[in-house]
């Protein structure tokens, strides 16, 4: 991969988008390296000079995309923030964070996290429990959940709410779709803030 990272900056990152996104559109099994030259419009045959195999370039992107969303999670994260919800639109910030960077870097994070193609299952399980996983679970333990009713599931809402947010950031695809970033991450907070008044015991109490 020397030879990979002696291009242009630009060049890497028009390489590395169009990888991105074709695994997180396509799985790693569905994918070829002649989608991945296709996409960034460069010959099948530099795709494999630079990586090797379709498998190092999964790992590659798994190690890029986990590594960034670590950096980003320990630069922003704060220990003394402990509740739900804020906790979930701090969540929702680092994912922007890394999609300003690489625009499907979340989304193929997320299905390479539960890839199960035995060619990288291994790896990526060994990845996942190494210090990425490590790092990962210490600056997401510790969330408050004392304060919602009884009959609420956290672990349930949050599942929910994760996949709404990861539906609404996979539909900015375009230039035009990301003007409104703003737009949708308030309205999405407002959502967030509905919900902590209805479900949690102490807001309930004042209505």
């Amino acid at each position: 991969m020397e030879s990979f990272f002696k291009l242009r900056a630009e060049k890497q990152k028009n390489i590395i988008d169009a990888a991105l996104n074709i695994f997180a559109k396509n799985g790693y099994k569905k994918s070829s390296i002649g989608d991945i030259a296709d996409e960034a419009s460069i010959s099948k045959g530099m795709i494999s000079y630079y990586f090797g195999s379709k498998k190092n370039l999964f790992m590659y992107l798994m190690e890029l995309c986990g590594g960034l969303l670590v950096d980003e999670m320990e630069a922003r994260f704060d220990a003394g923030e402990t509740d739900f919800f804020d906790r979930i639109k701090l969540a929702n910030d680092i994912k922007i964070s890394v999609m300003k960077k690489y625009r499907s870097g979340i989304m193929f994070f997320t299905v390479a996290c539960t890839e199960t193609d035995p060619e990288v299952k291994t790896d990526i399980a060994n990845f996942l429990n190494g210090d990425i996983g490590l790092r990962m679970s210490r600056l997401t333990a510790s969330t408050d959940i004392s304060g919602f009713k009884n009959d609420v599931d956290p672990s349930l809402l949050e599942l929910f709410i994760i996949r709404a947010s990861d539906d609404l950031l996979r539909g900015l695809r375009t230039e035009k779709d990301k003007e409104k970033l703003n737009i949708i991450v308030d309205e999405f907070n407002s959502c967030l803030d509905m919900l902590k008044k209805h479900m949690y015991i102490q807001e309930s109490n004042e209505l």
